[in-house]
């Protein structure tokens, strides 16, 4: 696992893929069989998660990635790539 201060290396493109990453890994137990999981999979209807796990993921990446996504954004995140650009927006706002 990746230390917090060394996220602070990240910048750009790799943590974009950084992040991607991270979201895959949290949602691999989810995947739907025979469905690949990619960043334009709408993660409510793309995963078998339920509302109460995606709260969970991002409540793990928040804590990961040492950023506060507000209620507001995380509402309209709909799919993989949406939810890695509001931790990497949050990121680049510190």
């Amino acid at each position: 696992m990746q230390a917090t201060h060394d996220l602070v290396a990240d910048t750009g493109a790799a943590l974009q893929r950084n992040v991607i990453g991270e979201i895959f890994r949290l949602l691999a137990p989810y995947q739907v069989a025979g469905k690949a999981i990619t960043p334009q999979t709408v993660i409510s209807t793309g995963t078998t998660v339920d509302s109460l796990t995606i709260m969970d993921v991002i409540m793990e990446l928040e804590d990961r990635f040492d950023v506060t996504i507000p209620m507001n954004v995380s509402a309209g995140i709909d799919t993989i790539d949406q939810l890695a650009e509001a931790i990497v927006v949050q990121r680049a706002g510190r």
